[in-house]
């Protein structure tokens, strides 16, 4: 790792073999990162990659197990004190921490107003507040109210706070997310300005095009493992997607590439059309009978959103769901069951299970009318539905008594897929289905795609893990709200996570 060892002490920040572990999870392994004075330094890696966790330590939030972080070449303050962890680094996130009833002056000022004999001193915070904007160039209003402003104005109020305490050091946390082609221009227009004066960032993105565009460095992690850091000019495209995927994982799962297409007049089971809401627009795609189709693109895509539309958790502002030709009341979970609509939602612990009751009544929860009389099922019923599911899907527990909680996180979400399929649907749609769940599981979770395709089920798989996809006869790719790209079954990593990641490998 030679480029970690020339010339330590000029660095803004360093990781130095930085290690951190979640029980018998390893989120970091001896990774190692250096960030240089005035220069906006890219850090980058599929979800899991450890970037999160990495940024925790650099910001203060977490202590490595191992290693130690440096601002300057000195050892990073204890965790305990915050204030000095603000005068050296600060985050901005996806998430504006902006509170939006406020103005922009007691934003930046929150917590340490100027007062005159105990008192607020209205004048002097605005006086400050402005001087402050000035000093930056930061165009707004000083009392203006922050949730009035554009998010790419925020964002700037996010940074003069912290340029504020001190810190020359800002972590921009997909700063561009939720911008429009015209706000990511002034927002890089600005960062370049705030380089000039001194101001060093790390920018986490999952649009690799703006690596080349904004940064003069890169790190990449991958499988909590610092892979490379080189400079942006000599990494180009093909080698930057190499570092990031490594070699395919030796998951045993069924291949869609090895399959028999299936006839042209195989029915539409599931059509969008033209679907639009918070954050994707014009949307369209149909998923015939025994078709697997996957969704996928970076967590800002929108890909989330139509799914949880599909399956009534969301709703829209235009277009049509249609399943077997019949439009779907949008935002309605109950008239997405009835029309055979099944979900693995997102978040297993809040949208797809009750963590305090059986697999039994978990899984039984959406067919309790029709085990029993007035929606009431018996629980020799429901137990009986439980044990038929436990064997089906291969889940380890005492039996279908057995509370949800007490479950490892592989099990729990089979009790999540025996739920969307015990209404025996027609139409599957599994968000991040194999999310946060072991290898095993993973197979196990996936081989049921595999099944419920095989008995004429329509599927969506809504991921952004490779694995998941390949069980997809084509693959949908999202970026920025937008369906921008097909790739049939068979399709190279590279390429997919090119699209994915909003640049083309092909460019001369």
């Amino acid at each position: 790792m030679s480029e970690m060892t020339s010339s330590a002490v000029s660095a803004v920040v360093e990781a130095l073999d930085v290690t951190k572990r979640f029980g018998s999870t390893a989120a970091l392994k001896d990774v190692s990162i250096r960030v240089m004075p005035g220069e906006s330094h890219a850090l980058v890696g599929r979800n899991g990659a450890g970037k999160s966790t990495l940024v925790s330590m650099l910001s203060g939030l977490r202590k490595p197990d191992a290693g130690e972080v440096r601002f300057g070449g000195v050892a990073a303050p204890p965790i305990a004190d915050r204030d000095a962890w603000r005068e050296r680094v600060a985050c901005v996130y996806q998430h504006s921490t902006i509170i939006r009833d406020l103005s922009v002056a007691e934003n930046l000022f929150i917590n340490r107003q100027p007062a005159r004999r105990g008192v607020i001193d209205w004048p002097a915070m605005r006086r400050d507040a402005r001087a402050l904007l000035d000093h930056w160039k930061i165009d707004v209003r000083e009392d203006a109210r922050a949730g009035d402003l554009p998010v790419e104005a925020r964002q700037l109020v996010e940074i003069a706070r912290a340029l504020s305490y001190g810190a020359r050091f800002i972590i921009l946390d997909e700063p561009t997310a939720q911008l429009d082609g015209d706000e990511i221009k002034r927002l890089f227009k600005r960062i370049q300005e705030l380089q000039r004066e001194g101001v060093t960032f790390l920018f986490i993105s999952h649009h690799l095009q703006e690596v080349y565009e904004i940064c003069q460095a890169v790190t990449v992690l991958r499988d909590a493992r610092h892979i490379v850091s080189a400079p942006v000019s000599a990494l180009p495209r093909e080698q930057l997607i190499e570092a990031m995927t490594g070699e395919r994982g030796g998951l045993n799962v069924a291949d869609a590439a090895a399959r028999a297409a299936l006839p042209h007049d195989t029915p539409v089971a599931l059509e969008v059309a033209n679907l639009a809401g918070v954050d994707y627009d014009d949307v369209s795609f149909a998923v015939k009978r025994g078709e697997v189709v996957g969704l996928t693109g970076a967590t800002s895509s929108g890909r989330t959103s139509v799914a949880e539309a599909i399956a009534g958790l969301r709703s829209i502002t235009r277009g049509e769901i249609r399943v077997d030709g019949n439009a779907l009341p949008p935002g309605d979970v109950p008239a997405a069951l009835a029309a055979g609509v099944g979900c693995v939602p997102k978040d297993r612990h809040h949208e797809g299970l009750v963590l305090s009751q059986s697999i039994a009544e978990n899984a039984s929860m959406t067919i309790t009318r029709l085990l029993g009389k007035f929606g009431i099922a018996p629980p020799v019923k429901k137990n009986a539905f439980g044990r038929k599911m436990i064997d089906a899907l291969g889940i380890v527990a005492q039996g279908p008594e057995h509370v949800v909680s007490g479950l490892s996180g592989g099990n729990q979400q089979k009790v999540v897929m025996a739920r969307a399929l015990a209404t025996d649907p027609g139409v599957l749609v599994l968000i991040d289905p194999t999310a946060g769940v072991d290898v095993k599981s993973k197979e196990a979770l996936l081989s049921v795609v595999d099944r419920v395709r095989e008995d004429g089920k329509a599927v969506l798989v809504v991921s952004g893990e490779l694995d998941d996809l390949r069980t997809c006869d084509r693959v949908l790719v999202m970026f920025r709200g937008r369906v921008v790209a097909e790739f049939p079954a068979g399709w190279q990593d590279h390429d997919l996570i090119a699209s994915v990641e909003g640049v083309s490998l092909h460019e001369e």
